[in-house]
């Protein structure tokens, strides 16, 4: 009998991330998925990437719209609390055999408190990492703690979610996703960018994603002004925006980026520049800059520097390219001069990532594939000193 699969996605990052894995699952006949997609997906603010998922001719089992268009920490408290009624609706009508998630966004832990209490086991990718500037550090933990198979990156978080109490039979050291994510997307040449998005690059190009900084929200603001008055010092090199998520201030911060963007031409924005578009113009440009977690995750793959701004991603193993700096004018652009340093650049061609040289959608997919479906449910806490 085929393992009935569900899995989730509720922004651009974390499909970019699945995509390939949903996609060998589906290529498998001892497999049928089910997808679930919500969140900034179905959102004309953030872009309607339901499209990008649309491209990939993947089969949509269910719709989720959950994004208010006010972006107050109410409203997206209220959004995590629709999505948990209605990802439990859809979880009764798909019923799974196993639950899918991957990640730390508040919509992914209402999926899975909605398949804690439905009795759905669930297989979590990416846990154990900690960002310590944001409320998903909470989330992801949360999420560890009720799922019964995890996936994770790095030894380190291999340790970390031992130490939350799981049982080392159940976790499995896989690599990251988005190592693989990488190595299996043809990149648009240069040209091809330019033609596709309608800019054209300079001899210096900057690529910049900066999130709400959900723990120090009061800050975030500020944080993000700090940012654009370093930028507005760099009237000679392409500066290309991508939204930030749907967060509290989230729509605030699009705002600041708009109205930076009409005041200097040598600034485009996009609500996203979809999977392809995104890796193909990372490996263009000098750096990505600001705090997304792809600064991380992916773009050490492809030997481009990351200008990691302020504590959002805290916690993170970081690779050699990834040049810290604190969200103050002075520091992003002490940052700046060290990505441009000959050391920095010789240094680059030797960085590697920490998330593995790839092969995870393989070896979770086999896994996936083994792993017993009668998983008890009243999990034992694995015990440090006790159980080893």
């Amino acid at each position: 009998m085929k393992r009935k699969l569900c899995f989730i996605t509720s922004t651009r990052a974390d499909f970019g991330l699945m995509s390939d894995l949903i996609q060998s699952v589906s290529e498998d006949p001892n497999f049928d998925y089910q997808l679930i997609v919500t969140g900034t997906h179905l959102s004309s603010t953030f872009g309607m990437t339901l499209s990008e998922i649309s491209e990939n001719e993947f089969v949509i089992s269910e719709k989720i719209d959950i994004v208010s268009a006010s972006d107050e920490k109410l409203d997206v408290a209220i959004s995590a609390g629709t999505a948990m009624i209605k990802i439990s609706e859809s979880l009764n009508r798909l019923k799974p055999d196993l639950l899918v998630l991957i990640g730390d966004r508040f919509e992914t832990l209402s999926a899975a408190v909605a398949a804690s209490i439905l009795g759905i086991p669930i297989a979590h990718i990416h846990g154990g990492e900690s960002t310590r500037g944001a409320f998903d550090e909470g989330f992801r933990h949360a999420i560890t703690k009720m799922s019964h198979v995890h996936f994770v990156a790095a030894q380190e978080y291999f340790q970390r979610v031992i130490q939350l109490g799981e049982n080392p039979k159940r976790v499995h050291l896989t690599g990251g996703l988005g190592v693989d994510a990488i190595h299996n997307t043809d990149l648009l040449e240069r040209s091809e960018i330019e033609v596709k998005f309608g800019f054209d690059f300079k001899n210096k190009n900057l690529l910049i994603t900066f999130h709400p900084v959900t723990l120090e929200l009061s800050e975030t603001e500020k944080q993000f002004e700090e940012i654009l008055l370093a930028l507005s010092e760099l009237p000679d090199t392409r500066l290309i925006f991508t939204y930030p998520n749907a967060d509290p201030l989230g729509v605030r911060l699009i705002e600041m980026i708009n109205s930076f963007v009409s005041r200097n031409e040598n600034a485009v924005t996009f609500e996203s520049l979809g999977r392809i578009g995104y890796y193909s113009v990372v490996k263009q440009v000098d750096a990505v800059l600001g705090n997304s977690s792809s600064g991380l995750l992916e773009v050490p793959t492809l030997k481009i520097g990351t200008i990691n701004v302020g504590d959002r991603q805290k916690g993170r193993l970081k690779s050699s390219s990834v040049i810290d700096c604190l969200p103050e004018k002075n520091s992003i652009l002490a940052a700046l001069n060290e990505l441009y340093s000959e050391t920095f650049k010789r240094a680059l061609e030797s960085a590697e990532n920490p998330n593995g040289q790839g092969g995870a959608v393989n070896r979770i997919k086999e896994i996936l594939k083994d792993v017993n479906l009668d998983l008890d449910l009243k999990k034992e806490f694995y015990d440090l000193g006790v159980n080893n």
